[in-house]
């Protein structure tokens, strides 16, 4: 699908309300809430300057999850350029995942047969056969051997998402103060890689750390925004946590949740559809057809499992 980030929606937003929200008491006179049952956000007042990320090539990024909302960075470079994230100490935490490795390795020792002697020339002989057939493909495969090497050099070319991660996990910070101080702190982490990371360490302040909205997700209001049916679904916020959902399952090496998103899946025929409605003219209609085939309750459970994967590898930092 490409960088999903390039992708325009002009549509309008209009996010489910969050079922665990606190309602404002309400004045008994006016029906207002009152000023002092108003949570303030500490937010800057006028446009924030975009130089500093725009030079640097990292943006900061909010993502609200079940647990909560906190502050991360992301980058995008050339898959060349870049060290995945190292998940072996995570994987060892996974009971699941430690149960298939073991799987795995009883499935790849040897086994010794003693055979006959008819039976050793059977097989000596099919092996014979086998030699002379790979030695005819030989030739074809080294024809091909060219444009595969020149496949994989752009792939290794194409730029993919890099977020504030370590060992497998996404670092998220309740507040602007706590994400500079680690950014400022030399801890081990991802995008210590960028060579613009340094710089990024002796300029940054809390006040630079306001997402753009393209830049924010609610990955909590996603399930229950499915679950309200194909009349209450919200395009936007279903197609940026899909965009969201497809770099955090690739940057940190995710590959259940890469592979209920990829091509063909009922969740990416749901992403496409919803673009479609979302770009409008005819593709809108033949979208709204695609999105009334899809189920609510399958569209539901898939995503659930999703944020519940995201969600077990977030390290929350104060």
């Amino acid at each position: 699908m490409g960088n999903p980030k390039h992708t325009e929606v002009s549509v309008a937003r209009q996010s489910p309300q969050r079922p665990d929200a606190d309602e404002p008491e309400l004045d008994d006179t006016t029906g207002a809430a009152r000023p002092d049952e108003i949570e303030e956000i500490d937010r800057p007042a006028g446009p924030v300057d975009r130089a500093l990320w725009d030079e640097l090539r990292i943006d900061p990024v909010e993502i609200a999850l079940p647990a909560g909302t906190g502050f991360t960075l992301r980058a995008y470079r050339p898959a060349s350029s870049l060290t995945p994230t190292d998940v072996a100490e995570r994987d060892l935490d996974d009971p699941f995942l430690a149960r298939r490795q073991v799987v795995e390795e009883d499935e790849d020792d040897e086994t010794v047969v003693i055979l006959d002697e008819e039976l050793a020339q059977e097989f000596a002989d099919s092996d014979e056969d086998e030699s002379k057939r790979r030695r005819a493909d030989a030739d074809t495969d080294t024809d091909t051997e060219a444009t595969d090497e020149e496949a994989e050099e752009e792939v290794s070319d194409e730029e993919v998402p890099v977020f504030l991660s370590n060992k497998g996990k996404l670092l998220l910070f309740k507040t602007p103060e706590s994400l500079v101080s680690f950014i400022r702190s030399g801890a081990p982490n991802d995008l210590s890689q960028l060579d613009s990371w340094n710089e990024l360490s002796e300029r940054v302040e809390p006040a630079d750390i306001v997402p753009l909205d393209e830049d924010t997700y609610e990955l909590d209001l996603v399930v229950e925004n499915l679950r309200g049916g194909h009349d209450t679904w919200d395009s936007t916020l279903l197609i940026e946590a899909g965009e969201v959902a497809r770099d955090l399952s690739y940057a940190l090496r995710l590959p259940a949740v890469l592979d209920m998103l990829s091509a063909g899946s009922s969740l990416d025929d749901l992403d496409e559809a919803l673009r479609a409605t979302a770009n409008g003219g005819i593709g809108a209609f033949m979208g709204r057809r695609r999105l009334k085939k899809i189920g609510a309750q399958t569209a539901s459970l898939g995503w659930r499992t999703i944020v519940g994967k995201i969600s077990a590898v977030v390290d929350w930092r104060d």
